[in-house]
């Protein structure tokens, strides 16, 4: 089974709500990205997104804006990121998933890339403008591999076609809280407990709500709603903070800690 599902089995099991992380690949360089990586296992984190840095990130709000650009400064490249994903696994088996633009996955050949994203320890593809149904060779290459194909559904999409993307889903469905880009919010979305009601009348993939999610009250306040909640803009501003601080990790791993308390 597929280190994703394993852990959301396990979560399951005990009746927990699953935490997920979102930070750029490489800001502000790769060795942070790994020692992140490591200290996120360390206080729970159950799923690792990493976005890898792109030209165009056009999903995103400003800070993962300039956390890509600064990962792009870094000089992050898919393939270093691809060398920090197999060092991350050489001391931990905590999931992970690449947060990528399809344009990246197109310049180096879909299968050579889902291939080695695999080699690497990947454990799933979030791919942001990859429209479902545009999607068959992908999924039969990540079938191959036993890598979960990660799906998005925003508050727009319509219940007819909410039913056909969640079917696609493996590892979880990321429910797209707010329309619009990422980026922190003052309050939780109002559209949360309707359209995760809608997502599990049509799939019993675990559902992650993320976008905006930026404090532990926001965190227990959506997890009523969803089996893992995810924050990235709130966590990515704490490292655009610390900069090249030597306190960068442990200051984040303590922010982050904090958040897990919402949920546990």
């Amino acid at each position: 089974m597929n280190r994703i599902e394993e852990r959301f089995q396990r979560l399951r099991q005990k009746k927990q709500k699953g935490f997920v992380v979102y930070i750029g690949a490489g800001d502000p360089n790769l060795d942070v990205t790994h020692d992140l990586a490591l200290a996120f296992d360390d206080i729970g984190v159950d799923v690792l997104e990493l976005g890898v840095p792109f030209s165009d990130p056009l999903a995103d709000g400003l800070v993962n804006q300039l956390a890509a650009q600064r990962g792009l400064d870094a000089g992050t490249t898919m393939t270093n990121v691809l060398e920090t994903v197999a060092k991350i696994r050489e001391k931990s088996k905590i999931p992970i998933v690449l947060y990528v633009y399809f344009n990246l996955l197109h310049k180096r050949g879909l299968q050579k890339f889902v291939m080695d994203a695999a080699k690497a320890g990947v454990d799933g593809l979030l791919v942001l403008d990859l429209p479902p149904e545009e999607s068959e060779d992908y999924e039969l290459l990540m079938a191959e591999v036993d890598m979960c194909p990660i799906y998005l559904v925003a508050p727009t999409t319509s219940p007819n076609r909410v039913g056909m993307i969640v079917k696609r889903g493996k590892g979880f469905i990321y429910y797209v809280s707010r329309e619009g880009v990422t980026g922190m919010q003052r309050t939780v979305s109002d559209t949360v407990g309707e359209m995760t009601a809608i997502i599990r009348q049509n799939t019993a993939v675990p559902i992650a709500v993320g976008f905006g999610i930026s404090n532990p009250e926001q965190v227990a306040q959506v997890a009523q709603n969803a089996d893992a909640v995810v924050v990235g803009s709130a966590i990515v501003n704490q490292i655009a903070e610390k900069g090249q601080s030597m306190e960068l990790v442990s200051h984040v791993k303590a922010f982050t800690a904090n958040l897990i308390t919402g949920i546990r």
